[in-house]
């Protein structure tokens, strides 16, 4: 693995969530393999778990993070070609990247969308540029269009339920939830992609009309409209809100009808409830789930240190 930005540079999902679960269990069991090396970690936007998860999970592994808060402590980041730096940008890409390139082995990056652009957006400008220029690998810890890190412990989550002996696909079930601002669609494709690609599960995704997300992502997956017809015998089910990509970034729904509790529940196969975080309570989801027997959301949410850990060792083993 050189770069870890979606589910193409996966190599074999199963091994991952392998290795994973491994870790979850034997955390220090490579701890040598990152020592004197260091891992640094950009963030163009706020974060909490994913920078604390990655943090611990180079550190079992023994290696050096350092945190660096661009958009609050660096200065403001140029990225098109041939521009003339008189306005509010004091640093080009191509002048920064390669010198973290300098100080690190590997470089987590994290971004976030304009959700005013979409062709800008989808083209993760920001992020190639990174790979392009700082010439050592580098980690997506969000980007426009994907959360890899996110998915890849949702697709652990889900592993670790499944019976030991599991010959049936189960239902995992992907619906859109109401927020009260317009979020970015990245963890939604992200999702989608990876669980298309690990191919164990009987993929559904359902949303209001107007807000299906990008083809390229949600290929092979079933798109119904109809949440109540969706939850039906569900195993799993992944709660998120995202805005329009067809009116891209616009909020042109906000049914509260969408909003998951125990009665919708009760159709579904006593599923297991999943959300990213951070979630906003009885908006996107109710308490009496979130706080429910159904909810493994902070189990979710721990895994994130053993899918990092899982793709930092994979890195290492190519430095």
């Amino acid at each position: 693995m050189k770069n870890f930005l979606s589910a193409n540079d996966a190599g074999n999902i199963d091994d991952l969530v392998h290795t994973a679960l491994h870790f979850k269990t034997n955390p220090f069991s490579n701890s040598s393999l990152g020592k004197g090396k260091r891992i640094g970690l950009l963030f163009l936007n706020p974060s909490m778990r994913t920078r604390l998860s990655t943090q611990i999970a180079a550190q079992n592994l023994g290696m050096e993070s350092i945190v660096f808060n661009a958009s609050q402590e660096g200065w403001a980041f140029e990225f098109e070609e041939g521009a003339v730096m008189n306005g509010t940008t004091a640093e080009h890409i191509k002048d920064a990247a390669p010198i973290l390139g300098k100080y690190f082995d590997i470089l987590g990056i994290r971004t976030f969308p304009t959700l005013k652009d979409r062709e800008s957006d989808y083209a993760e400008k920001v992020l190639h540029q990174f790979v392009k220029y700082c010439g050592i690998p580098v980690i997506s810890l969000e980007s426009a269009t994907l959360h890899p890190l996110q998915s890849l412990t949702d697709i652990i989550t889900i592993s670790s339920h499944l019976p030991v002996e599991n010959k049936t696909k189960p239902k995992v079930l992907l619906t859109w939830a109401p927020h009260v601002k317009a979020l970015p669609q990245c963890v939604a494709n992200s999702f989608a992609q990876w669980v298309n690609a690990w191919g164990h599960a009987n993929f559904v995704i359902t949303n209001p009309a107007g807000y299906d997300l990008d083809e390229k992502f949600t290929s092979g997956a079933e798109i119904i409209h109809n949440q109540d017809e969706a939850l039906k015998d569900a195993d799993f089910v992944y709660v998120k809100n995202w805005s329009s990509y067809q009116d891209y970034g616009k909020i042109i729904n906000v049914d509260d009808n969408w909003l998951l509790d125990n009665k919708k529940l009760e159709t579904t196969n006593d599923a297991k409830v999943m959300h990213c975080l951070p979630v906003r309570r009885n908006v996107e989801l109710s308490d009496e789930i979130l706080d429910g027997g159904n909810s493994i959301i902070t189990e979710e949410a721990g895994n994130r240190v053993w899918a990092a850990q899982a793709v930092i060792q994979e890195i290492l083993r190519n430095v």
